[in-house]
């Protein structure tokens, strides 16, 4: 949880929109790219690398490198934006950054479903919702830091009288300074906790009684991109993802939007609404070891579409982000439910590669969502007009769910089998 915590300061990309535009003069496509680069890069790039790694050398080694790059990433962000502009923090806080932390992302995610096979949705709701939980710590306490804070009232008052400049190099230098510190803490605190990542070993014998198998059963990758499954986990993935990333990349200007109140207001108050990324993990991936995750991911669809049909029309602050909660519970709802989801379909013993090709859904979805909705802002002026046509399309995707089938009797039998002396691996539920 300490290393997701670390990592899941990404989700607070938010507090830097505004406060950037004003600065170095930039539109809202150019500061989502930066946020849609680091997304595309953790899961498409980062997740998936590091899973094939860690299936063949373990979480440790794999958890600290991506840790390191993710610090480096915010380090070098703040040292060189000012001189060298968005291709810098592209390539930076977007490119190492963003691989760094899909490669510490997929480690423990993967890892606690082979300390804890009979509880997996559990085990990986609460490890998860470490990455909400970096958010929401993230969003509380740097807005409150006094450089940053003036910062973001000069970025505010300047876009409210549009204004050309409106921040001092004093504002531009707390603002970097605060990639350069997070950057440092990532690295003190990130670093040590991934030393200690393990895998349990085939006896059990450090401290998990019962779980028999780091290399618990499972398809190889190869045989899991041939199956129908794979491409119906990787769209409700895809799916779920859409809305609560869009919001939490422009969270304040949509509020904005919304709500026409100042923005030092809003930034205060979606703070505390991002906890629900981190609930929304550890309860929908509980419900999930009730429920089953084909049920799960069926009502959040359904959740969410409701939600959004009716969040257009949303212009009081405390309903506006009543329905964002709601939304930030269900999109840490996929990400608690799917390592559970994808082992239930393809066993654990390469959990790492398999979950982390999901994975790239998020990359997907976090590419188009962010990037579509920030080209309708910059072109009509709200981002209202295209939330009843993700409300649709996540109504319509109610039947993915529905399509799953298990992928036969012999699944099992299909999976490898550990060393001699060892029991038989956990065949998958349901």
């Amino acid at each position: 949880m300490v290393v997701m915590v670390t990592i899941g300061t990404l989700y607070s990309w938010g507090i830097f929109t505004q406060p950037l535009l004003v600065a170095f003069r930039w539109d809202v496509t150019t500061t989502t790219w930066v946020y849609a680069t680091a997304n595309f890069c953790v899961a498409a790039v980062g997740a998936v690398a590091g899973g094939f790694w860690q299936d063949r050398v373990g979480p440790r080694r794999v958890a600290m490198t991506g840790v390191a790059l993710w610090g480096v990433g915010n380090i070098l962000a703040g040292l060189g934006t000012a001189a060298w502009g968005a291709p810098w923090l592209y390539l930076t806080y977007g490119v190492i950054g963003g691989v760094g932390a899909g490669m510490a992302y997929i480690t423990p995610v993967s890892m606690v479903t082979k300390w804890f096979p009979q509880q997996r949705g559990l085990a990986g709701g609460l490890v998860a919702g470490g990455f909400g939980l970096g958010a929401f710590f993230y969003n509380e306490l740097v807005p409150r830091l006094a450089g940053f804070q003036t910062a973001t009232d000069h970025a505010s008052q300047a876009l409210a009288a549009h204004a050309v400049g409106g921040m001092t190099p004093t504002d531009i230098g707390a603002m970097l300074h605060v990639f350069v510190a997070s950057g440092v803490i990532y690295l003190l605190a990130g670093l040590p906790a991934a030393a200690l990542f393990r895998n349990p070993n085939q006896q059990g014998s450090h401290g998990a009684p019962g779980v028999n198998a780091a290399q618990t059963g499972g398809l190889a990758p190869l045989e899991v991109v041939r199956t129908r499954q794979f491409y119906l986990l990787w769209l409700q993935l895809f799916v779920n993802v859409i809305a609560g990333i869009t919001i939490i990349s422009n969270a304040s200007f949509i509020l904005e939007d919304l709500t026409h109140l100042p923005m030092a207001r809003i930034a205060s108050s979606f703070g505390l609404v991002s906890l629900f990324n981190a609930v929304g993990r550890l309860f929908w991936g509980s419900v999930s070891d009730r429920i089953g995750c084909r049920q799960t991911f069926a009502l959040m669809f359904v959740i969410q579409a409701l939600v959004l049909s009716l969040l257009g029309d949303a212009h009081q602050l405390f309903t506006a982000l009543a329905g964002f909660a709601v939304i930030l519970l269900c999109c840490g709802g996929g990400f608690g439910t799917m390592p559970a989801y994808n082992a239930e379909c393809f066993g654990t013993r390469f959990m790492g590669l398999n979950y982390g090709i999901i994975l790239s859904a998020w990359g997907a979805a976090g590419l188009v969502g962010p990037l579509l909705m920030a080209h309708v802002k910059d072109l009509s002026g709200s981002f209202a007009g295209l939330m009843p046509w993700v409300a649709a399309v996540l109504c319509i995707s109610t039947i993915l769910p529905l399509l799953m089938t298990p992928l036969g009797e012999d699944l099992s039998a299909r999976f490898a089998p550990g060393p001699p002396g060892v029991p038989a691996p956990i065949p998958p539920a349901g």
